[in-house]
């Protein structure tokens, strides 16, 4: 009995890896590898349950904590300063188009960004905003945008297009 245990690890190995197809904690597949481990050990010649289980737990934990390390130090940006910034977190930075000259005594006016529409306001020591000039966004309180002018430099919608192929021509 004790030479066919391996093939208890195998089935074990199989069910965990498929299983995490299913999962999101990216856990299984470790745990998986580890029931294969221990399974090789068992086809090797080692037929001592509690040390396949050894090899299994050791097996399991260390790729886990390695794969931990990894995830961390490779696809997360907490080591480089830089956050993932997303919505409207995203906005600062970001150059818009004032769609609606200023009005009022709070000069409220309303800028095009990514294709959302903001109420905006000149930042601090601005003028008032005029409709189809290009501003940058300082900050964001509550639903509204603080803007300001930025330098027009080369306008991209006078730029010339370049010259189309004859394969472009035919599509």
């Amino acid at each position: 009995m004790d030479n066919l245990v391996w093939i208890l690890w195998c089935i074990l190995g199989a069910v965990l890896i498929v299983a995490e197809v299913f999962t999101s904690g990216f856990v299984l597949l470790w745990f998986g590898i580890g029931a294969l481990a221990a399974a090789f050990a068992g086809i090797v010649g080692i037929h001592n349950l509690g040390l396949q289980f050894i090899i299994f737990a050791v097996v399991s934990v260390g790729l886990t904590l390695a794969s931990r390390t990894i995830f961390l130090n490779y696809f997360s940006r907490e080591h480089t300063g830089d956050s993932l910034r997303s919505g409207v977190d995203s906005l600062p930075g970001k150059i818009g188009t004032v769609v609606s000259s200023s009005r009022g005594a709070m000069q409220e006016g309303a800028v095009k960004v990514f294709g959302s529409t903001w109420t905006a306001y000149p930042a601090e020591g601005e003028t008032a905003l005029e409709a189809g000039e290009r501003v940058r966004v300082e900050r964001i309180e509550g639903s509204s945008i603080y803007v300001r002018r930025i330098d027009e430099g080369v306008d991209w919608r006078a730029q010339e297009l370049p010259e189309k192929s004859a394969a472009d021509e035919r599509r």
